[in-house]
């Protein structure tokens, strides 16, 4: 069963639930939508219908729902917590300011606290991009202006002496979204190894990652790209192991292997336990019961 959850779906929003076979629509958002989620809802009197437990809860949303998710994290299972939003420009001498000036304030207008990272080996380049983001900031509607103005604040440029140094400080920062605005733009991504989706070249924007094309608009952050990944099909996917011996005498080897290592654990139990199905030693607790 699959349950959805926004405060205010707007008509698109549930037409897409509904072509997606989404099962129930909790019309609920922020830590009260994770709640209702997790722990479930008894059907009501009314007629209302019963929302089940959920083993798995995965999306964005803000600090609340972020919070919300670790608290019940180990009831059931989550995505990840993922915070504010980022994006991180390699751009070089041929880069297109007004081009990377967008993406920045695209970035930047999602939250106060979003992030809008650009590094490059070219300081022209980086006054050229910052004189783009005044202009186009200046038409840019409320309150979209005053929310980029505010992330910008805390949003930084870096000048490197190579691409190479913008790759090494774009790996150690990991950013949700990386995109490559260089010559050869597919070399350099592919020397990139920490990022959550990667946008190569100028024609691949992240909103278009948004909104038309891969990679998901759930990505790691804060510098989790380090060691996951986005939301995927295998967040809905779990690896069950099971193991068979059919052949006792085959598996020999093993079990004197599993005697040996169980005894310098110190776990005399489990030494017995796999004596039990050897076929060449008489488990310890046989002779214990002989002496």
């Amino acid at each position: 069963m699959v349950v959805l959850a926004s405060p205010r779906p707007a008509p698109i929003t549930l037409a897409a639930a509904y072509i997606a076979g989404a099962d129930i629509f909790l019309c609920v958002g922020g830590a009260q939508a994770i709640a209702s989620m997790a722990y479930g809802i008894k059907a009501q009197q009314d007629g209302g219908v019963a929302v089940p437990p959920c083993d798995v809860i995965v999306g964005p949303g803000n600090k609340w729902v972020t919070a919300a998710k670790s608290i019940v994290n180990g009831h059931c299972g989550i995505d990840m917590l993922a915070g504010p939003s980022e994006v991180l420009v390699i751009a070089d001498k041929t880069a297109n300011p007004e081009v990377v000036a967008a993406d920045l304030i695209a970035q930047a207008e999602h939250d106060v606290v979003a992030r809008a990272i650009l590094i490059s080996d070219n300081q022209d380049m980086i006054q050229q991009i910052d004189q783009a983001v005044q202009q186009q900031m200046a038409s840019l509607p409320e309150p979209n202006q005053s929310t980029a103005r505010e992330a910008f604040q805390q949003s930084f440029s870096v000048l490197c002496e190579s691409i190479d140094q913008c790759i090494e400080i774009s790996d150690a920062i990991a950013p949700e979204h990386l995109e490559i605005q260089t010559v050869d733009a597919m070399e350099v991504g592919m020397r990139c190894a920490n990022y959550g989706g990667l946008f190569v070249g100028e024609s691949a924007a992240e909103v278009l990652g948004d909104y038309g094309a891969g990679p998901n608009h759930t990505l790691p952050t804060g510098g989790t790209g380090r060691y996951t990944g986005g939301l995927s099909v295998f967040n809905f996917l779990r690896i069950r192991t099971y193991m068979r011996i059919d052949n006792a005498k085959d598996s020999q080897s093993m079990v004197d292997d599993s005697i040996r290592m169980a005894r310098l654990e110190g776990l005399e139990g489990h030494a017995r336990a796999a004596e039990a199905r050897s076929l060449t030693k008489t488990p310890a607790y046989k002779i214990a019961k002989q002496l």
